[in-house]
């Protein structure tokens, strides 16, 4: 908060308003909510979004028990698009960026932005966030084999869902609350700043369990803030 213009009760109120809105909250609500530039808004929420990364990597190992793993490409549908911004490059996950999710039974979400989904790509994630114990959870994709873990599959291309212990229903959940986020509060988030988008979620389904009083949850986002500072310059370039 050094040299911000914003007032702090309106920080506090933003922080508030990200903690309990579900789906997010638009830098255009925001502005309304508490009377500010749509502009202000905006860099207001990138900075808090910057504090919901809770410095998962310098921590090895965050995820351990059962994990289950997925992924997902975020992006624009073409036949969404205008005429002009379609890349008339085919169909299906053509402009999206990959997303690489990971849950954990007992509740902690990760999720990193990847360059690509291939089998390096996934088991440099997995082997960076998983401890080695883990239960490893997941679909038939090819990038999930020959990991260290013990490895178990659901293979949804033969409509299997559920093979005992093994489903990937909690991490499927997650991207259903971010698509919802996606499609219905934000309408877009652009690939420069996606990871950000994808930690706030993430750090609301970690930290959002109602028995956790909502000052708790507030005060623990706060905490971060202090330890984590994003300017506007930085934010464009």
């Amino acid at each position: 908060f050094e040299r911000s213009h914003v007032p702090l009760h309106k920080w506090i109120f933003a922080f508030y308003l990200v903690v309990t809105s579900r789906k997010g909250i638009s830098s255009m609500q925001l502005s309304k909510e508490i009377g500010v530039t749509q502009k202000t808004a905006w860099f207001m929420l990138q900075r808090i979004r910057e504090a919901c990364n809770s410095n998962h990597d310098d921590d090895n190992g965050f995820l351990s028990g059962i994990v289950e793993a997925d992924g997902v490409y975020i992006g624009g549908k073409e036949s969404n698009k205008h005429e002009s911004q379609k890349l008339k490059a085919g169909r299906g996950i053509v402009g999206k960026t990959a997303v690489l999710g990971m849950r954990a039974r007992a509740g902690k979400v990760l999720a990193r932005v990847i360059p690509d989904t291939s089998r390096d790509t996934v088991h440099q994630i997995l082997n960076k966030y998983l401890s080695r114990d883990s239960v490893l959870v997941t679909d038939e994709h090819a990038s999930y084999k020959e990991s260290q873990f013990n490895h178990q599959v659901v293979n949804h291309s033969a409509k299997q869902y559920v093979d005992g212990m093994a489903h990937t229903n909690g991490i499927e959940s997650v991207w259903a609350v971010l698509k919802r986020g996606f499609y219905g509060i934000y309408h877009s988030f652009s690939t420069k700043h996606l990871q950000r988008y994808v930690d706030e979620f993430a750090y609301r389904l970690n930290e959002g369990n109602v028995k956790i009083h909502t000052w708790v949850r507030l005060d623990a986002l706060m905490a971060r803030a202090f330890s984590t500072r994003i300017t506007y310059a930085e934010l464009k370039n």
